[in-house]
């Protein structure tokens, strides 16, 4: 009985996860994908700033992880996403689509080549590959994000 109750209440969370994910719109999944890069950038942050010890592998997991979530990031920012669901996307992202693909694009490449790098050997290292990847977060949302008040 305990067995069977545990499945039916397994199976039942799943459905509602599920369920859940199924009606995200982009607005969500964006948010979503938004803070698990910044969780990411943040370990890494943490580690340059020497507010943790550095873990060259630790970095390398979290610019593989932000990788993972960057794949097709393009795509939640779709036409009549613009408002609603408490956005901090920029009416610039749609006026200036050109713009916008350029600075993500320009983030993927230097992601890619931190990636490529491999692990960190160092802290000198990830400072240089750090300040890369960071400094297309701070363009991106100086030019296509609404500051919150």
């Amino acid at each position: 009985m305990l067995k069977r109750t545990l499945t039916t209440a397994i199976v039942s969370t799943s459905v509602l996860i599920s369920v859940s994910i199924a009606q995200a719109g982009p607005i969500e999944d964006r948010k979503a994908k938004m803070k698990e890069v910044g969780k990411n950038l943040g370990i890494i942050g943490k580690m340059v700033k020497g507010e943790t010890a550095f873990d060259g592998v630790a970095a390398l997991a979290a610019y593989n992880a932000m990788g993972a979530v960057g794949t097709g990031f393009g795509e939640f920012f779709p036409v009549g996403s613009e408002t609603g669901g408490e956005t901090t996307a920029s009416p610039k992202i749609w006026s200036d689509p050109a713009g916008f693909e350029a600075k993500g694009k320009q983030f993927g490449v230097d992601l890619g080549v931190a990636i490529q790098a491999g692990t960190p050997s160092d802290l000198a290292a990830l400072k240089v590959s750090f300040g890369s990847v960071a400094k297309n977060c701070k363009a991106c949302h100086t030019d296509y994000r609404i500051k919150k008040e």
